[in-house]
């Protein structure tokens, strides 16, 4: 044996090593195949991978999650000056000294004149406006920034304000003078008119009071029109950025989405009331019975009148409408085809006389531009608050420019005229319902109404007759 082993190559007693054998790899099955349980004992190589990759989904998933938690934490953290971008150097108390400079300095670059036609008003009461505004709200006041740099002044702020009610010019293109960004100036347009309409909502958006009932009834008789407290009629502002959805609801008879000002205005062109925001698609019909036009009058809230015309007498004071309001005693209209010389006549005095809306919505117009042009604002709301705010404004210049030389009072003062109580309404007393109705069916009678039309014709045809 051990000459056998010597005569044995050395190969052959200690051979190389094998390759390792391969492990056959099994095809995966579909998805849409299920395994029995005994098959998928057949298969542990199958089992192993199946949980490999589950654990390999969870990581994936745990890493975008904390990826996306990152991300957000840095957006919060960060704001304003990041990593590429541009910050703009405005120069902001630069602008504020150029238009302290142009408009508001001892010796300033223009003169009352530039700056009545520029911000529709006196300097006078633009301050008035601008101090009443700061100390309500404190948005307009001059505060420093993080890094210690004071912002815009209130005087910066309401002009960029007002040049977008007197222009309807844009945000961005205001920018250059005043020196703020474009959402700042939009920011301060929300601020101004809400914080304008709650200053000043009270005193210049009010209901006639006795002694405006009184006065507008005095002028009104002058004219030919006893018992008359105005002009009543409805103007469009184009909404342009009325959402999709909504468009049909708010488009009627004027080209595109539009909504709707009820106003009632006297001669001197003060509205006395105004109801704004119902969609374009309604008629002035559809206004009137959702306006509170006459919630005072129902509720026994309203000043007492009384006047005679043509030898009657009338408690209940008037408006002068165009054809389409309906034949109530709270209206009067013109005739749609006068016969006979009266009824002429009454029907050009009437038309001559029902233009006092209609110059009041054109003088609104003009000086606020951004209510003659669409409106670019998305939110029903800030609308609201611009149109009030015009028209607040359009009151405030007509009582700063009226004649020294004529009495006109349109402060508010307590008239003692009763107010209901909550618990009037609460209770329903029977009463107070039975009034409320019983005012109602007044309101709507149609023989009142064309008796006092009659008898206006007959008052007009008198004064012509002896001028």
């Amino acid at each position: 044996l051990e000459d056998a082993a010597a005569a044995t190559p050395a190969a052959l007693l200690c051979p190389a090593p094998s390759p390792p054998r391969p492990v056959p790899v099994l095809p995966r099955p579909a998805p849409t195949t299920k395994m029995s349980s005994s098959e998928s004992s057949d298969h542990p190589l199958w089992d192993e991978e199946e949980e490999d990759d589950s654990g390999v989904d969870d990581i994936l998933i745990l890493a975008c999650l904390r990826e996306g938690s990152r991300r957000r934490k840095r957006k919060k953290k960060f704001r304003g000056s990041l990593p590429g971008r541009h910050n703009v150097p405005r120069d902001i108390l630069g602008g504020h000294d150029r238009i302290y400079r142009d408009y508001f300095a001892d010796q300033c670059v223009y003169n009352e004149k530039h700056f009545r036609r520029r911000f529709r008003m006196s300097r006078s009461l633009f301050l008035r406006i601008v101090s009443k505004v700061e100390a309500h709200d404190d948005y307009f006041r001059q505060k420093p920034n993080a890094a210690g740099v004071l912002g815009a002044s209130p005087i910066q702020k309401v002009v960029a304000a007002f040049r977008m009610l007197a222009y309807g010019m844009s945000a961005d293109s205001l920018d250059d003078y005043v020196r703020m960004g474009e959402s700042t100036i939009i920011e301060c347009l929300n601020h101004f008119v809400q914080a304008v309409v709650e200053v000043f909502g009270e005193e210049y958006l009010r209901a006639p009071n006795a002694q405006d009932t009184a006065r507008l009834m005095a002028v009104n008789s002058a004219r030919g029109f006893p018992g008359m407290l105005g002009s009543i009629d409805c103007m469009h502002w184009k909404w342009d950025k009325c959402p999709t959805a909504w468009r049909g609801a708010y488009t009627g008879h004027k080209d595109g989405p539009t909504m709707i000002l009820e106003a009632v205005a006297s001669k001197d062109l003060w509205i006395w009331h105004s109801f704004f925001g119902l969609p374009g698609s309604l008629n002035d019909v559809n206004v009137l019975r959702r306006s509170p036009l006459f919630q005072s009058l129902t509720c026994g809230t309203a000043p007492q009148v009384e006047y005679i015309v043509n030898g009657n007498k009338y408690t209940m004071g008037y408006y002068l409408a165009d054809g389409i309001y309906p034949a109530w005693a709270t209206f009067v209209k013109a005739f749609s085809s006068p016969q006979g010389n009266k009824k002429i006549n009454f029907t050009g005095a009437q038309e001559s006389a029902m233009k006092d809306v209609e110059r009041a919505f054109g003088v609104l117009q003009a000086r606020f531009a951004m209510v003659r042009g669409p409106a670019r604002l998305w939110s029903k709301e800030h609308l609201w608050y611009i149109m009030q705010a015009c028209v607040l404004l359009h009151n405030m210049i007509i009582e700063d420019e009226r004649d020294v030389d004529e009495d006109f009072n349109y402060h508010q003062e307590s008239n003692g005229i009763p107010v209901l109580k909550p618990q009037d309404y609460q209770h329903r007393d029977p009463f107070v319902l039975e009034n409320f109705l019983k005012i109602h069916q007044e309101i709507e009678d149609k023989s009142s109404h064309e008796r006092l039309r009659d008898d206006l014709v007959e008052h007009l045809w008198a004064i012509h007759s002896s001028s």
